[in-house]
């Protein structure tokens, strides 16, 4: 939210900055990442012109992350172009229709299934799949929902190929509500919760076993993100409980092998903080947030009314096709949005 209105980066910037990523860096493999990489309107040029430019070298070209529809055969071909495939991730983010039309995720599970097929049919044999647990109005069946998926992957990806060397990788990250989002009142499921429908999901993939030995299994649980729940969506008051934490001896805690959770907790006691006031809990309209007094641009009403559209599952559109929904940061930023094309080539690389 806090990044709009979309502004690209115009593709001979592009080719200049991986030029200068490879030639001071000394790696070999180029990650065209962000939001939403495959929404750009030269993604389809860009990705050719890199594959032109570094054909014949060891230089890899991948979307780290790739929306589902956007992806395609073209894009395929050019991404494996000089013979090595690396990891493709597709980021469905919610198990059920249901819950993807309340985080606005409009994929549709045959939208999904045709993209990891076009994948399989190009030499791809592993994809990794993202969703997230702990979506606001999530139900355990839309959680469930995600093993019921990856099974349908699996066959279409064997049936496409006439192989059983497929794979599909599902990969689980907890929910956690920022500020400056419509989801900045929505209550987070409880670690009990999360952990929970975690359980579910494992059993479901294992339900079948001929599909499920061909899924792999990544999560976090519930814990470390209800801390970091806290730390989102904290006051001032939360200060103390850092500082408790480290007196207590928390260090690199973004580490998994360093995480305490009953450290947290017991800072959380220690200062007087209530930890499930901060992160369990919804807010409703008239409550003043932490970060009111910080401005990024989008007026507090309209995301308010966005939360209100995702919990009645109401599907908004992309405003760089659509008329203005007034969100408030083009005329409070005094910016607007900049898409393609440019109808420009990037052209190979000429030495000196």
């Amino acid at each position: 939210m806090i990044t709009r209105p979309v502004r690209e980066r115009s593709l001979t910037t592009i080719g200049q900055m991986v030029h200068d990523g490879l030639k001071f860096s000394g790696f070999s493999e180029v990650g065209l990442l962000s939001l939403s990489s495959a929404d750009h309107s030269e993604i389809g040029d860009i990705c050719s012109g890199l594959a032109d430019r570094y054909d014949g070298t060891n230089v890899s070209l991948s979307l780290p992350s790739t929306r589902v529809d956007a992806f395609n055969i073209t894009l395929a071909e050019e991404l494996s172009r000089n013979g090595r495939r690396t990891g493709l991730t597709f980021a469905p983010e919610g198990g059920s229709e249901r819950i993807r039309r309340v985080i606005n995720k409009m994929v549709s599970e045959e939208d999904l299934i045709r993209t990891v097929v076009t994948a399989y049919t190009n030499g791809w044999r592993n994809v990794k799949l993202y969703f997230m647990c702990g979506l606001p109005t999530e139900t355990d069946d839309d959680v469930v929902q995600i093993a019921r998926l990856a099974h349908e992957v699996i066959r279409a990806g064997r049936a496409a190929t006439g192989s059983r060397d497929i794979r599909c990788t599902v990969s689980i990250g907890g929910f956690v509500p920022k500020p400056h989002t419509p989801f900045q009142w929505a209550a987070m499921a409880s670690p009990e919760t999360i952990d929970r429908r975690l359980r579910l999901l494992k059993q479901a993939i294992n339900a079948d076993r001929s599909l499920g030995r061909a899924i792999g299994y990544r999560y976090h649980d519930g814990k470390p993100s209800v801390i970091e729940g806290l730390l989102s969506r904290g006051d001032r008051r939360v200060g103390a409980v850092i500082r408790r934490v480290w007196e207590l001896g928390g260090r690199f805690d973004g580490w998994s092998e360093h995480f305490s959770h009953d450290r947290w907790t017991r800072a959380c006691e220690d200062t007087g903080v209530d930890l499930d006031w901060y992160t369990t809990r919804e807010r409703e309209e008239p409550e003043v947030l932490p970060w009111d007094h910080l401005d990024s641009g989008l007026d507090k009403e309209w995301l308010w009314k966005d939360w209100q559209d995702a919990r009645s599952e109401y599907e908004q559109d992309d405003c760089r096709w659509t008329p203005c929904f007034d969100c408030g940061v083009c005329p409070a930023m005094d910016t607007q949005i900049q898409v393609g094309p440019t109808g420009r080539k990037l052209l190979p690389l000429t030495p000196v």
